[in-house]
């Protein structure tokens, strides 16, 4: 059985709720990364993924919308001793791609439906390799 913790990102990329929505956008750009945990001090508050910016776009986003605004609030979590099958099966009925990762009380790392493909094509080599 594969857990979680074995496939998280454990170099998080975090907003706080009162920065500009343009900006963790900006932040999640540089890393190449679908989502922002929204964090106040050591406490998760949610979650801002790319579905989310896409509805504040939509919306007709202002110079001043803050992550707060449109972030996911008390996102669902998975622990990482969990495993993938499970985050997996919560993301598919959640109709999510992020999950993140709780280890003890504490944020410990995020996982993507990315994250999860890689465990599951592990034994895969794309055609023609």
């Amino acid at each position: 059985m594969s857990v979680i913790a074995d496939h998280m990102s454990r170099e998080l990329l975090a907003a706080v709720p009162d920065e500009r929505i343009s900006e963790a956008a900006q932040h999640m750009v540089a890393r190449g990364v679908g989502a922002v945990l929204v964090m106040d001090g050591d406490r998760l508050e949610g979650i801002l993924t790319e579905r989310d910016i896409l509805k504040a776009v939509a919306a007709g986003l202002s110079e001043d919308a803050r992550v707060r605004d449109w972030m996911t609030r008390h996102p669902e979590t998975i622990e990482a001793s969990d495993s993938t099958d499970h985050a997996a099966a919560l993301m598919i009925h959640g109709g999510f791609r992020h999950l993140p990762v709780m280890d003890g009380g504490a944020i410990a790392g995020i996982i993507s439906i990315r994250d999860l493909m890689r465990v599951a094509l592990q034994d895969s080599a794309p055609r023609g390799v």
